[in-house]
């Protein structure tokens, strides 16, 4: 009888030993799904980060050359502005130089016209 209760204890003994083996192995199972779909997940919102990353390096380089460039054409626009000013002065210099000697020689051909009047008039005797 106490041999029998020996063995019926062992026989109870080894079916909780692979009880607990088999939840424990399920449990480790459970746990090693959980882990994997938690670092998926985690892994999926990395991987959106990284491309948006990259999309934005790449925006910036390209903002950066556009920068760079319109920078270029805006001095270059500058200068033609300068330039066009400077045209403009020297249009107006030469307008009031046409203006000045237009003068001068409507003077000269008053001069002329009354010196030649002057001499065509007898002289008083």
């Amino acid at each position: 009888m106490l041999s029998r209760l020996l063995k019926e204890h062992q026989a109870k003994q080894n079916e909780r030993k692979e009880l607990q083996e088999r939840r424990r192995r399920e449990a480790i199972a459970a746990a090693t799904c959980l882990t994997e779909a938690l670092v998926d997940h985690l892994n999926v919102g990395v991987a959106q980060a990284y491309v948006n990353q990259r999309k934005l390096d790449h925006e910036v380089k390209t903002l950066q050359v556009q920068a760079t460039q319109f920078a270029k054409q805006t001095g270059q626009w500058i200068g033609m502005v300068e330039n066009f000013n400077q045209a403009l002065k020297e249009i107006g210099d030469v307008e009031n130089w046409a203006r000045s000697i237009e003068l001068d020689m409507r003077t000269i051909a008053t001069a002329l016209e009354y010196v030649y009047k002057g001499q065509l008039q007898p002289a008083p005797s």
